[in-house]
């Protein structure tokens, strides 16, 4: 039944390649025939690894971009998607060339946004326990961290592996977004699912397993370190900003702005009496500390309450257009 609905539309790969060389061409090989279009996205790789592939590939949906810069995998990954959105590709997947994502998994990303359940899907590595014993520590506890904080930053609380870039969009959801506002370096896969709740759009996790062999990764741990936690911050205050106070005003903006006025002024209220008791050598009385923690603690369970309601508002209905 899958193979009948993936046939009825226009399934494209896009694969940005960047220090690939060595595994690219197995990549290639493997992708199943269900799948019409393939872009390769040579990101200035210091290896030629799109004039290899031009060199040794006999496949002719093998279609080949040179990037004359290096734009970051979040650039490279964009400039696929416009062209398969521009050569009428429906859904379009995204896996790396590095040869950690198994290309036979694909109709398992495509199946929930052809049963129109989702309008982008995702791989998540932590679904089975025996994977993440094969998985190294460093990547499993850094994934970890940043899934934690990505639930927060982009409202999608019931995914995991924000990071994994083996992802699929339907090709009418990828027009509304703003890819010239998305991170084009390593940011992109977390930046994509900040831009896609800004449109509600509903994000499925796909549970799979990834190689870890000899590749080397191009990412830097101090770009985690340093880039990441500032570029969350701004994400998360975007986010809370534009769907509580621009687009709408609801129960979880009451319990925000309660819960930091309660918060805030409790706080500020017990440091003073705290300071001007230490002044002054008094004890503060009994209802001066009442006065300090009643607040504040009225005012956490505020914000714990628009926790619960931001979880339960996790997008349900998918957006994208099935007559694309």
């Amino acid at each position: 039944m899958i193979k009948e609905k993936i046939h009825k539309k226009k399934i494209a790969v896009v694969i940005p390649c960047y220090r690939v060389k060595n595994h690219i061409r197995l990549v290639l090989e493997k992708i199943p025939k269900e799948v019409g279009m393939i872009f390769i996205i040579d990101d200035h790789c210091p290896e030629n690894s799109g004039n290899f592939v031009k060199a040794v590939n006999k496949d002719k949906r093998v279609q080949i971009i040179f990037h004359d810069e290096n734009q970051g995998v979040g650039g490279a990954v964009i400039s696929g998607y416009k062209a398969a959105v521009m050569a009428g590709a429906t859904i379009i997947i995204k896996i790396d060339g590095d040869g950690q994502m198994n290309p036979d998994l694909i109709p398992s990303f495509i199946k929930p946004i052809l049963d129109g359940k989702a309008d982008y899907t995702k791989g998540n590595r932590f679904f089975n326990i025996k994977n993440l014993l094969e998985m190294p520590f460093s990547r499993l506890f850094g994934n970890s961290m940043i899934s934690l904080i990505n639930k927060a930053v982009s409202g999608y609380w019931d995914i995991m592996d924000p990071s994994n870039g083996y992802t699929a969009i339907h090709a009418s959801v990828l027009r509304q977004l703003p890819l010239e506002k998305v991170d084009p370096r390593y940011f992109f896969e977390s930046d994509m699912l900040f831009w896609l709740s800004s449109i509600r759009a509903v994000v499925q996790d796909i549970p799979m397993k990834s190689i870890y062999e000899n590749e080397s990764s191009n990412l830097k741990i101090k770009r985690i370190l340093f880039e990441f936690p500032i570029k969350y911050f701004k994400r998360f205050f975007q986010r809370i900003f534009y769907t509580y106070f621009l687009r709408d005003f609801n129960a979880g903006t009451v319990q925000i702005i309660s819960g930091v006025i309660f918060t805030f002024s409790g706080f500020i209220f017990g440091l003073h009496e705290w300071s001007k008791s230490i002044e002054s050598g008094i004890p503060a009385t009994s209802g001066t500390v009442m006065l300090a923690a009643l607040p504040f603690l009225v005012g956490v369970q505020l914000m714990i309450s628009a926790i619960n309601y931001d979880i339960k508002s996790v997008p349900r209905n998918p957006i994208h257009d099935d007559m694309n």
